[in-house]
């Protein structure tokens, strides 16, 4: 087999792969509301012949071609975040706008431009007889909802399948890339006592008793561990909610949330520490820590309860599979480049974090674009990839 079918065959789909990537980022799915966009890819996955075609339990799209012993999946989440103020958009977010070869939509680096080119990888890598003892999978998932639930539910719910590789398709500049840090999320929760505020020396203000607390996460940070690879932790405090009788009242309750970025050698258990140590004394009867939780359904109603710690992850650079993503660029004529790691969070968390699955990164588009109202992905960048998609099975030892 050369390359050079595949680059042909992807050549002569170019015009269908850009008019299917603009019509599923024409499709909004906000708020993890993907039964939609879901229903124009399983369309396209039938056209092009899969196997088989169904929605799981969650919500989320599944595609299969195969049944060989091997399996494969190509994750990419197809929910996006909202659009944020609708006048800071100078074009309209779903329909986009193409100039000079870039395409400016809401979803199209986070990260819808992945997707054309998996089903149509796929689909390609089937007919040049590159699957052969694979069962390969497209999962098209809800991920801002909750990273890692999605393929959390794979393996233990539906299809109850733990594959032996995944591709990831979160945008990496074209690079491939083998992991990035963990997280935990937090709250913590100050209890007060109300009282009017013309008579607030009979209260107890649950904001104050937070204050040491939110400038101690803001000092913290160059405090937090570092890793050669991953590099350094991070942490914020990314919302505040009050609870108090009204704007002429003493709060009675404040909560505040933080996202706290893990690298390599630091512990769920010193993460927590950390900033339970920022809690005054005299106010640990009335602060508390608590690791945060999901248990939202989803849009079908499936709810599935996890925990919102996920451990930072990476392959080595020697690793058979970043080895074989490697292979495949240079196959398909992209510059030679190290691999990398993504700044923000994926499915990863759980496929290689939690399960141990053996995944790699590797899609169009920039990260820094993602959830601003210049997300965008080069038309070039997402046909190319494609190419990626086919060929990186037959190189997998």
């Amino acid at each position: 087999m050369s390359i050079k079918e595949i680059q042909k065959r992807v050549q002569a789909s170019r015009e269908d792969l850009i008019e299917f990537l603009r019509e599923i980022v024409a499709i909004p799915s906000m708020n993890s509301q993907l039964k939609e966009v879901g229903e124009r890819v399983a369309q396209e996955m039938r056209k092009l012949g899969f196997d088989e075609v169904r929605f799981d339990k969650m919500g989320n799209i599944l595609g299969r071609i195969g049944n060989g012993k091997r399996v494969i999946v190509y994750d990419s989440h197809i929910d996006t975040v909202g659009i944020g103020d609708p006048t800071e958009w100078k074009w309209d977010p779903f329909q986009g706008k193409i100039e000079d070869g870039i395409f400016y939509a809401r979803g199209t680096c986070d990260e819808k431009a992945s997707t054309p080119g998996m089903i149509y990888g796929m689909a390609m890598a089937r007919d040049l007889g590159l699957l052969e003892g694979w069962t390969a999978y497209y999962f098209g998932n809800m991920e801002e909802w909750c990273d890692g639930i999605a393929p959390n539910t794979f393996v233990e719910v539906d299809p109850k399948i733990r594959p032996d590789f995944v591709v990831i398709g979160e945008p990496t500049k074209m690079l491939v890339y083998r992991g990035h840090k963990g997280r935990l999320e937090m709250k913590v929760t100050s209890k007060g006592r109300s009282a009017h505020a013309a008579s607030n020396h009979l209260g107890d203000n649950a904001i104050y008793k937070l204050l040491p607390v939110i400038a101690g996460i803001r000092d913290l940070e160059p405090k937090l561990g570092d890793h050669e690879f991953l590099g350094h932790g991070k942490i914020t405090v990314s919302d505040m909610h009050v609870q108090t009788p009204s704007l002429n009242a003493v709060p009675d309750e404040a909560i505040i949330y933080i996202d706290r970025r893990m690298t390599f050698g630091e512990t769920k258990e010193q993460v927590k520490q950390q900033v339970e140590d920022l809690i005054p004394a005299e106010y640990k009867a009335t602060v508390k820590l608590e690791e945060l939780f999901y248990d939202e359904p989803s849009y079908t109603g499936f709810v599935f309860p996890v925990d919102k710690y996920f451990p930072a992850w990476a392959l080595e650079e020697s690793h058979p599979l970043v080895s074989a993503g490697q292979e495949a660029r240079k196959m398909i004529g992209l510059p030679e480049e190290p691999s990398g790691k993504w700044n923000f969070s994926t499915n990863g968390i759980y496929w290689a974090g939690k399960a141990g699955i053996p995944s790699i990164g590797f899609g169009p588009g920039d990260e820094v674009t993602a959830h601003t109202v210049n997300d965008s992905v080069s038309l070039e960048d997402m046909v190319k990839a494609t190419e990626f998609y086919a060929i990186l099975p037959s190189l997998i030892p």
